[in-house]
């Protein structure tokens, strides 16, 4: 099997690239999604948010409010570390888990804080998504409608892009239209089967 680690800043376009991937057959493995999961009723995760954030962000079915939590954590860098210090753990060990039980070929795993929390080490090869940062801001009032105010502190509470490219064996600009960024990831995914095992990412 062979591991892309697939991560991008808010707004980016990772879940366009992800689409596409899953098109060519890859496998997936969606860290941000296991968080949702995490984060679910009865979990010891949302039990430990709860204890550190209070009962004001328990939903009605005992799971934790997203949305209210992330108006605590986009504010309040402390707070986002103190989450980030509970939720990273559990998610390594599920992720880990989850790439073990996995048959295919290719697996994606595909993580905001795929550079931040030490997944990538676990990856073959890691892959950047990028845009330009006025698409980002665009993207989430267009598609999440957020306030511009709300989508400049999500992005401001992130490293910057720059910071994963280092990192990249690939880097995706999703600045253009899905048809040259279709183009971008059918070339690297080619290149990708086509060569042997692979050597690890490239810090």
């Amino acid at each position: 099997m062979k591991i892309i680690g697939l991560t991008g800043n808010i707004g980016c376009g990772k879940t366009a690239v992800a689409g596409m991937l899953r098109r060519l057959g890859a496998d997936f493995v969606d860290a941000d999604l296991l968080v949702h999961e995490l984060l679910g009723p009865g979990t010891p995760v949302t039990a430990a948010v709860l204890r550190r954030f209070g009962e004001g962000i328990r939903k009605p079915d005992g799971g934790v409010d997203r949305q209210a939590l992330a108006r605590i954590v986009f504010a309040d860098p402390k707070a986002l570390r103190a989450l980030e210090d509970i939720v990273h753990p559990a998610v390594l060990r599920e992720t880990e888990a989850r790439i073990r039980r996995s048959t295919a070929p290719v697996l994606v795993l595909e993580a905001i804080k795929l550079i931040e929390s030490g997944m990538y080490l676990r990856c073959d090869e890691v892959w950047v998504v990028t845009c330009d940062a006025e698409q980002q801001i665009q993207r989430l009032v267009s598609q999440r409608g957020m306030l511009r105010e709300e989508a400049l502190q999500r992005i401001q509470a992130q490293p910057p892009p720059e910071a994963k490219v280092p990192y990249a064996r690939v880097v995706i600009d999703n600045s253009g239209t899905l048809e040259q960024t279709w183009r971008q990831v059918k070339a690297a995914w080619d290149r990708l089967v086509g060569e042997g095992p692979g050597s690890g990412p490239h810090p």
